[in-house]
């Protein structure tokens, strides 16, 4: 079936993800809605939330997608089952990796850095409900952090400032193990591993959710037959610029689109 997979986040974030799911599915076509006009999610209501997430979803939808990656995890948490129970294609969803750092924690302490969306919803409390027995949780909003991606600032002193504010608390509770708790959070990798000690375990969602979609497609009987260079088409209601750095791949094409 060569229909794309369809892939949306509230901005440029998600890309950490399509990059995992274009390695992992080298023939598979892709659509990338990124909202960045209205990002962050993560401090809007449940309502604006699930109401931005239909529109987002009925867009791909719109240009043929076969499957609908929710690359933002304040979106799966808030809107995911909602979607899920209105359109006749397989989501796939992000949740902050909470098992394996359960598994990997020696310190049996675990830092969570993910939006205010994130943290508040059921879905992550019954996730660390069911994945962290025994795991002290180490909650931490990272307020500021998606509007600095969005505007290129990633090496940027405000940045940094801002994320050693949020890590030395959780590193004086003995946190072993963070949690990236948002799509946008891997761009970060660079700057986390220059602020923290060597032996803290950084992880993140997006191959265990490419390796998601891949069995899904794989179970629907959905996977590309196709064996030439993909299409991948990337749209935002934002700046281009910030998003074509981050994909750093010339035959994808970049384009704005007032959606």
């Amino acid at each position: 079936m060569q229909k794309p997979i369809g892939i949306f986040d509230s901005g440029v974030g998600g890309t950490s993800i399509w990059k995992e799911v274009a390695k992992m599915l080298p023939h598979e076509h892709t659509i990338y809605l990124a909202d960045s006009a209205n990002a962050p999610y993560g401090e809007k209501s449940k309502e604006e939330i699930l109401r931005l997430s239909i529109k987002n979803t009925e867009h791909l939808l719109g240009r043929g997608c076969k499957i609908v990656l929710v690359a933002c995890n304040t979106a799966t948490t808030n809107a995911i089952d909602h979607l899920r129970s209105h359109y006749d294609v397989p989501f796939i969803g992000i949740e902050p990796a909470i098992k394996p750092a359960a598994l990997h924690t020696k310190t049996k302490k675990v830092g969570v850095l993910a939006t205010k969306g994130t943290l508040s919803s059921g879905l992550f409390h019954n996730t660390s409900k069911l994945y962290a027995e025994g795991i002290t949780v180490l909650e931490q909003e990272g307020k500021g952090l998606v509007e600095l991606i969005e505007a290129g600032k990633v090496q940027s002193e405000k940045m940094k400032q801002l994320l050693s504010g949020f890590l030395q608390p959780m590193l004086d509770e003995n946190m072993d193990c963070l949690v990236l708790g948002c799509t946008h959070y891997p761009y970060l990798m660079p700057v986390l591993k220059e602020i923290l000690p060597e032996h803290i375990n950084i992880i993140d969602s997006g191959e265990a959710v490419a390796r998601q979609t891949k069995a899904v497609l794989e179970q629907n009987n959905m996977l590309s037959d196709f064996h030439g260079e993909p299409e991948h088409i990337f749209c935002t209601n934002a700046d281009v610029v910030v998003l074509k750095d981050l994909i750093n791949r010339s035959t994808a094409k970049v384009s704005y689109l007032d959606f």
